[in-house]
C-alpha cells in the first residue's frame, strides 16, 4: 500500500505543480506585459519548464503504477492486467479518457516549455508576453481537467483484487501502431496551441501585421505534418485491425481529426498570400482559430462520451467542461478580430483570378466548404437528438457523395495553381506553362483506361492526378535545374513534394474504393480453391490459448506460397470478440483475408472472407512522401532573402519571394 500511496500522491503534487505554474505563470506574465516590468516577463520562461516538469512527474508516476498495477487507483483497475502485453501495457495510459487528457497535458506543457525556450531571450517582448500568456491559460485549463473531473490518480474501489482486472480494450493491445498513433496526432492537435496563441496576442496588441507570421510558421508546419501523419496511421490501424477492408469510414471520431487538418491545410496555403501581399489577415486569423476550435471540438466529440464509437470514450462532467472551453475560445476570438477590425483590413486586392493569389483563395473556399459538409454530417445527430430526442445517422453514403466533386475540383486547383505567377496571368503563360502538364494528365487516363477503369468520377480523379502531378514534377524539374539537388529544399517545393504525397494517396484511394473485389469463400483442408486469379489453401485450423486469450487460427496457403493467418480472438476477461485480419501486402493490389465467426479449432472446413484491393501500400508510401515534402518546406530555400532587421513591430517582417520560375517561360 506504500507504493501504491506514492503513486497517487507523487502523481497528483505534480498535476498540481503544473496547474500553480500556469497559473502563476499566466498572472505574473500578464501583469508584467502590462505593467512593462522586464523582470517580470524574464520569469515567464521559466514557469514554462516548471510546467513541464510537474506533468512529466505525473506521467512518470502513472506508467510506474501501470507497471506496478497499483489497484489502488481507479484509472489501474480500469486499464491494468497483468494479461496485458508489456509493449501495450505502456500505450495503456493513453486507452482511455483520464490518461489521454495526461498525455494531452504533457504534450501541451511540453510545446509551452519549447516556446518557453526559444523565445526566453525575448520574453520582455509584448507580443511573446501575451502569447505566452495564452499558452498559460491553456495548460492551466488542462491541467484542470487533469486534476479534477479527469483525474488519472483517484482512489478505486476498495477491495479490487487482480483476478477483477480486464486491461484496456481488446482493439487497444492487439497492434504496435497504439504505440505510435495516439502521441503522433496529439502533436498535431496540440502544436496548433502555438499558432494560436501568437494570433491571440497579434490582436491583443494590435500588431496584427505579417510579423507573427514568420514567428509561428515551422511551428503551424510541423503541427501539420504531425497531424497528418497521425491521421494516416489512423487509416492504417483502422485497416490492419478491425477487419473491414477499409481505411476510412467517415467515423465520428475519424472525422473530428480530420476538421482541424483541413482548416490546418487552408492556413497554410493562404498564409502565403498575407506574407506576399498583406491580403486574407482576417481570413488567416479565422482559419487559425477555427483549427485550434476544432481540436477542443474534437477532444469534446471523442472525449465526453456523446459519441459511441471504437475510438470514443468518456464519462461524468468532462464533456460540459471541453463544450465551455469550446464556446469561449470561439467567443473570445471572435471578439477581438471585431474589435481589431480596422487594423486588419487588407492593404490590397487580388488583382486577377488568374493569379497566385486567386488561385490561393479558391483553395481556400473549397477547404471552407469540406469542413462545413465533414462538420455538419458529424453534428448533425447530436444536433437532432438535443432538440428531438431521436437517434439519426449520417452515413459513409452523405460524405462520399459531396467529398468526391470537392476532391475533384482541389486535384484541379492543385494542378493549375502552381504554375500561376503572382499578381496576374496572361492566356499565353498558362498555355505555355500547362502544356507539358496536361500532356501528363492525358497519359495517366489513357492508362487508366487501358488497366480496365470505369466510371467518370474515378477517371475524373486519375486523369487529374496525373496533371497535378505533372504540374508539380515540372515545378520540381525547373528547381533541380536552376539549383541542383538543393533546390527541392524550401517552402515551395517542399510543398510541391507534399503535393505529391497527396496525389499518390488520392489516385490509391479512388482505386482501393473503386475497384475493391470481394468474396465469401469456402474451403476445405488441403482442397485448392480459385478465385480472383489467386489460389487459397486452407492448412487447417487451430486452437490457442493462454491465460489473456482463447485464439481460432486459421492457415491459409495463398498462391501456393506464404501462409497467411486470419483469426478470431476471444479474450477472457472481457468477453469480448475480435476478428483480425491477415494481409497480403504488393505494389499493386493487397489480399485481405479475414476468418468467419464461428470457426471451430480442428475443423476440416471453414470459411473465410477475401478482399482483392488495388494500390492500397501506395497510401502509405504517399504519407511518407508527404512527411519528407513538409521536413523540406521547414527550412528556406536558397532563392529567399532574409530580413535584416526588425520592424517596428519587434518581429522580423517577411522579405519578398521571387516567382518560381521567369515570366516568359
Amino acid at each position: 500500500m506504500l507504493a501504491a500511496s506514492l503513486n497517487g500522491a507523487v502523481g497528483r503534487a505534480g498535476l498540481m505543480l503544473t496547474l500553480v505554474a500556469a497559473t502563476c505563470g499566466a498572472l505574473g506574465t500578464a501583469y508584467g506585459v502590462r505593467a512593462g516590468d522586464r523582470r517580470v516577463l524574464r520569469w515567464a520562461p521559466r514557469y514554462t519548464f516548471l510546467g513541464l516538469a510537474g506533468v512529466v512527474l505525473a506521467v512518470v508516476m502513472m506508467q510506474r503504477a501501470l507497471i506496478t498495477r497499483d489497484y489502488s487507483l481507479a484509472y489501474i483497475q480500469q486499464v491494468g492486467s497483468r494479461s496485458t502485453p508489456r509493449l501495450y501495457n505502456v500505450a495503456a495510459m493513453w486507452s482511455a479518457l483520464e490518461g489521454s487528457i495526461l498525455l494531452w497535458v504533457v504534450v501541451l506543457a511540453g510545446f509551452a516549455a519549447a516556446v518557453g525556450w526559444r523565445f526566453r531571450n525575448r520574453a520582455d517582448d509584448v507580443l511573446v508576453g501575451w502569447a505566452l500568456v495564452v499558452m498559460f491559460v491553456v495548460l492551466g485549463a488542462f491541467a484542470l481537467l487533469s486534476f479534477g473531473p479527469a483525474d488519472p490518480f483517484a482512489n478505486g474501489a476498495p477491495g479490487f483484487t487482480e483476478a477483477m482486472s480486464r486491461g484496456p480494450n481488446p482493439l487497444l493491445q492487439n497492434h504496435v501502431l497504439v504505440l505510435f498513433h495516439p502521441p503522433i496526432l496529439y502533436l498535431g492537435y496540440v502544436g496548433f496551441t502555438v499558432p494560436f496563441a501568437f494570433a491571440i496576442a497579434a490582436l491583443v496588441t494590435g500588431r496584427v501585421g505579417e510579423g507573427w507570421l514568420l514567428e509561428t510558421r515551422r511551428w503551424a508546419l510541423f503541427s501539420w505534418g504531425f497531424l497528418t501523419i497521425g491521421v494516416l496511421l489512423g487509416g492504417w490501424w483502422s485497416y490492419e485491425v478491425l477487419g473491414w477492408s477499409g481505411v476510412w469510414a467517415w467515423d465520428p471520431v475519424e472525422n473530428a481529426s480530420f476538421l482541424p487538418w483541413l482548416t490546418a491545410t487552408a492556413y497554410l496555403h493562404s498564409v502565403l498570400v498575407q506574407e506576399r501581399r498583406g491580403m486574407l489577415r482576417v481570413w488567416n486569423l479565422s482559419l487559425l482559430v477555427a483549427t485550434f476550435a476544432l481540436t477542443i471540438l474534437g477532444t469534446f466529440l471523442t472525449r465526453s462520451g456523446v459519441l459511441s464509437s471504437v475510438h470514443a470514450f468518456g464519462n461524468g462532467p468532462v464533456g460540459t467542461y471541453l463544450l465551455v472551453m469550446f464556446g469561449l475560445i470561439v467567443a473570445v476570438s471572435l471578439g477581438l478580430i471585431a474589435w481589431r477590425g480596422d487594423r486588419l483590413r487588407s492593404p490590397g486586392a487580388i488583382d486577377s483570378p488568374l493569379s497566385r493569389e486567386g488561385a490561393f483563395l479558391a483553395n481556400n473556399v473549397v477547404f471552407a466548404v469540406f469542413a462545413f459538409v465533414v462538420l455538419l454530417g458529424t453534428i448533425f445527430p447530436l444536433l437532432v437528438e438535443a432538440l428531438q430526442d431521436r437517434r439519426t445517422v449520417v452515413g459513409a453514403p452523405y460524405f462520399d457523395r459531396l467529398s468526391s466533386p470537392i476532391g475533384l475540383v482541389l486535384l484541379f486547383l492543385m494542378a493549375v495553381a502552381p504554375v500561376l505567377p503572382w499578381r496576374k496571368a496572361s492566356t499565353e503563360l498558362l498555355r505555355d506553362r500547362l502544356f507539358w502538364p496536361a500532356w501528363f494528365g492525358a497519359a495517366a487516363l489513357a492508362v487508366a483506361v487501358l488497366l480496365g477503369a470505369t466510371g467518370w468520377a474515378s477517371l475524373a480523379a486519375f486523369a487529374l492526378g496525373g496533371w497535378a502531378a505533372g504540374s508539380a514534377l515540372r515545378q520540381l524539374g525547373l528547381a533541380a535545374r536552376r539549383n541542383g539537388w538543393r533546390g527541392l529544399v524550401g517552402r515551395a517545393n517542399g510543398g510541391m513534394i507534399v503535393h505529391l504525397g497527396v496525389i499518390v494517396i488520392a489516385v490509391a484511394l479512388v482505386a482501393s474504393n473503386s475497384y475493391t473485389r470481394s468474396a465469401t469463400i469456402t474451403l476445405d483442408v488441403g482442397q485448392p480453391v480459385e478465385w480472383g486469379g489467386h489460389t487459397f489453401e486452407l492448412q487447417g485450423v487451430r486452437e490457442v490459448v493462454d491465460d489473456r486469450s482463447q485464439v481460432v487460427v486459421a492457415d491459409v496457403r495463398l498462391d501456393g506460397g506464404t501462409v497467411y493467418r486470419p483469426k478470431n480472438t476471444k479474450y477472457l476477461r472481457l468477453g469480448q470478440d475480435i476478428s483480425t485480419p491477415s494481409v497480403r501486402t504488393g505494389v499493386v493490389d493487397d489480399v485481405y483475408l479475414t476468418l468467419e465467426r464461428g470457426a471451430t479449432a480442428g475443423a476440416e472446413r471453414t470459411t473465410i472472407r477475401v478482399f482483392v484491393k488495388p494500390l492500397v501500400l501506395w497510401l502509405w508510401i504517399g504519407g511518407a512522401v508527404m512527411a519528407i515534402g513538409t521536413l523540406l518546406a521547414a527550412f528556406p530555400g536558397r532563392r529567399r532573402r532574409r530580413p535584416t532587421a526588425p520592424t517596428n513591430e519587434g518581429l522580423a517582417e517577411p522579405a519578398p519571394e521571387r516567382d518560381e520560375e521567369p515570366v516568359h517561360v
